[in-house]
């Protein structure tokens, strides 16, 4: 199995990995598939199922699938120049993406959303179509958002197309076991047995310098969120945070009167800066998801400015060690919220946090797999139940916890010799089968716990 770092963490735009990258990418996708093709298309249309019509709205899904038709991706998106082209499409009814001329589309009509029963292969799916000027379908294609702004076709899905399959990497371990026994065996850390991966698809300075733009765009967005002010977007009137705890917080840093356990506020606005970020439609890096991306963020933030001794040089390692867990739950669970929960995004954002935290303050491949294990076994059963279907309650405060655990499964992990109970296959696992027994209600739907229960308007 190969998953590169830089598959699960990926630059993108905010609220939704799932609901917003996917299928903007997807849209993207359909429109290459197009321009392969023979046929001349004069329309276009989209039809949402599942998760994605449900919470659509209140993840930007359509406006994700109009930016798409017209040509934006999200590792290239332009803010002000998206902003243009929505008013352009809506007032003239027509996109015009590069190679297909001009097609007609009015959001109002050919963006569907279908309540009904979610598409077979996942819940978060989505058609595509390409019609003749008299409507007529030309192309067709069926996709699926399967979390972290992964997209697949019907095809591969079924033919299980997750993953990379292409040259050979030195270390493809499949479970966590497999990947404590190559660290036995070779005597390299979990950061090198993934350093070594990625390094038969990129050279060491191409690598290098994708991880350093990785935690530079984390950073940058974390400083953002820190300075932003304001009412977040989508109706439900929700206030930032992030800036006025951290100008508290520095307040009473000056004045030295900081108790001990306020060190777990700085932990969580570094989170919160993110997710507040990510609710407005700012760039984020999935981590593994938009909805979780301020776990991940929010530890490095912590081990830099608050542990002596800690080191950018060292973050790369942070990075490739949290992308080595991340991508045993994906292949052996799943890290979307649609799927398995919240448990599956925050819960796997946890693990992946605590593995990097403990591999950078010197963990052993035991330690570090048992920090992962800790973080993940205390997210279980979490579900994923957004009020309004906003990326915002209860899930921004949920990410500076998820990033509180990671601290603590860490430290708690480095405490011990790398002995533990319960392996991380085995949490993973239950992961999995807990999602699969969890209620449609509580994966993402917005039809249960908190999404009906708290007054949204």
């Amino acid at each position: 199995m190969f998953l590169s770092v830089f598959d699960m963490f990926k630059i993108g735009i905010g609220p939704s990995s799932s609901h917003t990258m996917g299928p903007m990418v997807a849209a993207a996708r359909f429109l290459d598939r197009l321009r392969r093709s023979a046929f001349q298309p004069r329309g276009l249309s989209a039809q949402l199922y599942g998760s994605l019509s449900f919470t659509g709205v209140g993840h930007a899904t359509d406006r994700a699938v109009i930016l798409g038709l017209a040509g934006f991706r999200p590792e290239t998106f332009d803010a002000e120049a998206a902003e243009m082209a929505l008013a352009e499409i809506k007032a003239s009814k027509h996109v015009t993406p590069e190679g297909l001329g001009r097609l007609a589309f009015d959001p109002e009509r050919d963006i569907v959303f279908d309540y009904g029963d979610p598409l077979p292969g996942h819940a978060n799916g989505m058609i595509l179509r390409a019609t003749d000027a008299e409507g007529d379908v030309l192309v067709q294609e069926t996709y699926y958002s399967v979390g972290g702004g992964f997209v697949l076709t019907e095809a591969e899905l079924k033919a299980g197309a997750a993953t990379d399959e292409g040259k050979p990497v030195p270390y493809p371990f499949k479970s966590a076991t497999e990947m404590l026994q190559m660290c036995k065996s070779t005597g390299l850390s979990i950061a090198a047995l993934k350093r070594a991966n990625e390094e038969t698809r990129m050279t060491r300075e191409e690598l290098d310098l994708g991880l350093a733009s990785i935690w530079s765009t984390m950073s940058a967005c974390i400083d953002r969120g820190l300075a932003a002010e304001g009412i977040l977007p989508g109706g439900l009137k929700v206030k930032r945070r992030a800036a006025g705890i951290h100008r508290k917080l520095l307040e009473e840093r000056g004045k030295n009167l900081t108790a001990p356990h306020v060190i777990n506020d700085w932990i969580s606005i570094y989170a919160m800066a993110v997710n507040e970020e990510n609710a407005a439609g700012g760039q984020v890096v999935t981590a593994p998801t938009n909805g979780a991306a301020g776990v991940v963020p929010a530890t490095i933030r912590y081990w830099l400015d608050h542990v002596p001794g800690a080191s950018e040089r060292q973050a790369g390692d942070f990075l490739l060690t949290a992308a080595a867990i991340a991508g045993l739950v994906k292949y052996n669970a799943s890290i979307s919220g649609a799927e398995c929960g919240c448990q599956a995004e925050v819960g796997s954002a946890s693990a992946m946090a605590a593995a990097g935290l403990a591999a950078v303050l010197g963990g052993t491949p035991e330690q570090i797999e048992n920090a992962a294990e800790i973080a993940l076994e205390h997210h279980l059963g979490m579900t994923c139940d957004p009020v309004k279907g906003l990326v915002q309650v209860p899930c921004i405060e949920r990410n500076g916890l998820g990033a509180i655990k990671a601290v603590s499964a860490a430290s708690l992990a480095l405490r011990g010799d790398g002995t533990h109970f319960v392996p991380l296959d085995s949490a993973i696992e239950t992961m999995r089968q807990t999602g699969a027994d969890m209620s449609e209600k509580y994966k993402e739907t917005a039809l249960g716990g908190l999404a009906v229960n708290v007054p949204n308007c």
